[in-house]
């Protein structure tokens, strides 16, 4: 019976080295019947499904024939006991015999100038090259799609050839260029050495929220006949659902969960960027993978595994980081079709040399060759997704989740932020600044109020039950929730109950009621109706985020316009506007008003919409970048392309931040490579480069390219 993978597979795919190694492997894999595949040289990661799992050996080995090491996820690469990965050892065995080769152009050591000897010495390296390199460019040819291995396998092939026909036959010292294929191979793999060892500090904010996973957990068991209590270390993997862990001072917490005993105080920094420690008592729920720092806990397991908000953000990062944006796919483009360019270029620069020139042939070779080596394109196929992997895996590590490299693209590109009102610029903490009774003690009024408020989770309901919490419990029946508008119910006595705004008299047109003796509507927030008569207003006041001021005004001065979107009231929604320095308002809105409203300022310019409630959510996924606050509703964070981990609108403002940065850092890569080349092929083509000095250049030029993305990790952020 065959059998479907139910998510994902991920590998490490170790010896990728740039766009056209990826892109081979992806078509293998395509070829194998793998779905849904995305292949990362840069992060070295391979993520695919299966139609039949058992398959999955027979697939590593086959990507194994091309020329890579595979490993599952989460396996550490090959390395011996000194820890050296494979293409370390290559290249340390590589210089050993390169250096004496080198040594002979500076002193006079005639046994170094001997052919036979510097025959010995280039050998193994030539060999290691070919291995590494050769085996690559073979397997790329076959797949369709020729990397930068082709190039380099050429350059250091013509030179031993020519070399060693010169020594076969004799020829003399001007036909000797083993130091050139030497020097081409050792060279090439340092830059290699380098860029992995650059790459994985790109990747590094994702190792580290993978490090937060705790493997164990202590599983605390209760004898049902003593009451006696057991505690057992299992593995985090095993604990379920139900289960009750303890938790020590100092101890990581491996799973989601929900404190029902015991106080302490939680870091939760490398999760939500917040520095100070939360206090948490009974009640409050944690996150797997924060720390305990203080106290001691006893938490009952609410997600485990991969439903953790841990992995998830984990899954969610690696998939944002593995998201093409559009330059990359033009950078890919550009780089499928380079290499066969490149070849071109290289006979042509030997033709041109030897018939033109009238250079000599080992002048027009060693030019060619120059060419094939200086123009690999690793730097073109670092640049976007260097700088991509940095800068989303920096925002994850201050506590912004983006959830795709096409985001970065967008938010560099809004020019339109739409703010909801509450819970986003205000705290959703209300007060009661005033309750006035009609025809009823205000005591009835404050108990009706409190038990239909207590069936919404508006955050006014929720705010306004936790002001009048104490209240008498009165029993409702069919009670029905009137969306963007109020509640309705009915008393065991039969009598209709209702609270909510204005709006709700056109929701239930009986509650205008009739006659002159009927209170005309003041100027209030809520309204509590009994039968047809108005019994109670209410006058709410919200509180302002700290900072969302600060905010409004950086969104102002970079030229974006700020628009407030609410369903409260106009006189509300203005003067807050006015207070945080909002432009332009729109109140009183229906949540499919918002929604025309957001369709309308997309189609006008890139909009991001910032919200956190159930009825921000399709106005989320309509925007062009939808932004969700940590504490939104699961539907609202689904909805969002950018989440801030933390109730602070200051990530927001980092947010935009990164996506500039991001995307300047990628346009200063690509201008780098594609500089680089122009200038460098010319340069090669007339004999100004060397193929050894072509060899350092191509690999400096790669270093750049990183070091250049690694800025983003250091980014400062605007939180202090």
């Amino acid at each position: 019976m065959e059998t479907e993978t139910t998510h994902p597979i991920e590998l490490n795919v170790e010896g990728m080295t740039c766009t056209n190694c990826a892109l081979g492997v992806r078509r293998y894999l395509e070829k194998e019947g793998a779905q849904d595949v995305n292949v990362d040289f840069a992060s070295s990661e391979a993520t695919f499904t299966l139609p039949q799992a058992d398959r999955l050996k027979e697939v590593m080995k086959g990507i194994e024939r091309l020329g890579y090491q595979v490993s599952t996820r989460g396996e550490t690469p090959a390395s011996d006991k000194s820890g050296l990965l494979p293409i370390e050892k290559k290249f340390y065995v590589s210089l050993i015999f390169t250096l004496p080769l080198l040594l002979h152009m500076v002193v006079s050591w005639h046994w170094l100038h001997h052919p036979y000897v510097q025959l010995a010495l280039a050998t193994p390296v030539y060999l290691i090259g070919a291995w590494h390199f050769g085996r690559s460019a073979w397997s790329s040819l076959r797949t369709g799609v020729p990397n930068m291995d082709v190039l380099i396998i050429l350059g250091t092939t013509a030179a031993f050839i020519y070399s060693l026909t010169g020594t076969l036959l004799h020829l003399g010292p001007d036909y000797l260029f083993y130091e050139t294929a030497a020097s081409i191979v050792s060279i090439v793999l340092l830059g290699n050495v380098l860029e992995h060892r650059a790459v994985k500090k790109t990747t590094s904010s994702v190792e580290a929220l993978v490090r937060l996973q705790r493997p164990t957990a202590r599983l605390v068991t209760v004898d049902e006949n003593t009451g006696a209590e057991t505690i057992t270390e299992v593995a985090a993997a095993q604990v379920h659902v139900g289960q009750r862990l303890l938790i020590a001072t100092g101890e990581g917490i491996p799973v989601d969960g929900e404190v029902v005993r015991g106080e302490g105080s939680v870091d939760e920094a490398m999760l939500t960027g917040e520095s100070l420690p939360v206090d948490k008592k009974p009640g409050d729920r944690v996150v797997g993978g924060t720390v305990l720092q203080e106290g001691s806990l006893r938490v009952e397991a609410t997600a485990v595994g991969r439903a953790t908000v841990l992995s998830q953000i984990i899954d969610m990062v690696k998939n944002a980081q593995a998201q093409k944006p559009s330059v990359q796919k033009l950078a890919d483009r550009v780089s499928a079709i380079f290499v066969p360019v490149v070849l071109g270029i290289a006979l042509l620069t030997f033709v041109l040399n030897l018939w033109l020139a009238d250079a000599a042939f080992q002048t027009a070779m060693l030019r060619a060759i120059a060419v094939l080596v200086i123009a690999c394109p690793c730097a073109m196929g670092l640049a976007v997704p260097t700088a991509v992997i940095t800068g989303i895996g920096r925002s994850a590590r201050h506590g912004v989740l983006i959830k795709g490299a096409d985001t970065l693209e967008r938010l560099n590109q809004v020019r339109t932020v739409v703010f909801d009102k509450t819970g986003t610029l205000t705290t959703g903490r209300f007060a009661i600044r005033q309750l006035q009774a009609y025809d009823r003690t205000e005591e009835t009024v404050r108990t009706l109020l409190y038990n239909l408020e207590k069936h919404s989770r508006h955050p006014i309901a929720q705010s306004v039950v936790a002001a009048l919490a104490g209240a008498p419990e009165v029993p409702l029946l069919d009670v029905e929730e009137v969306r963007g508008k109020g509640i309705r119910a009915r008393t065991p006595e039969g009598t209709q109950v209702a609270v909510g705004s204005k709006r709700m008299l056109t929701a239930v047109p009986v509650l205008a009621g009739e006659g002159p003796d009927e209170p005309p509507l003041p100027d209030a927030d809520l309204f509590v109706w009994e039968d047809d008569r108005l019994i109670g207003a209410v006058w709410i006041e919200d509180e302002i985020k700290p900072h969302a001021a600060d905010v409004v005004r950086f969104l102002n001065q970079q030229g974006i316009e700020t628009v407030l979107l609410s369903g409260d009231r106009q006189e509300k929604c203005e003067r807050l506007a006015s207070q945080v320095g909002i432009r332009r308002v729109l109140a009183e809105q229906l949540p499919e008003e918002k929604l025309r409203a957001i369709e309308t300022f997309s189609a006008q310019h890139p909009t991001a919409m910032v919200g956190d409630g159930i009825n921000d959510a399709p106005a989320l996924a309509r925007a062009t970048v939808g932004i969700s606050l940590s504490n939104a509703t699961q539907v609202a964070i689904q909805s969002a392309q950018v989440i801030l981990l933390h109730d602070d609108l200051r990530y927001l403002r980092d947010a935009f931040r990164t996506g500039s940065r991001t995307i300047q850092v990628i346009k200063q890569n690509l201008f780098w490579a594609f500089f680089y080349n122009v200038l460098a092929i010319p340069l090669a083509a007339v004999g100004m480069l060397s193929p050894m000095i072509a060899a350092l250049a191509m690999a400096g030029s790669d270093v750049v390219v990183i070091f250049n993305s690694l800025r983003l990790r250091f980014m400062k952020s605007d939180r202090v």
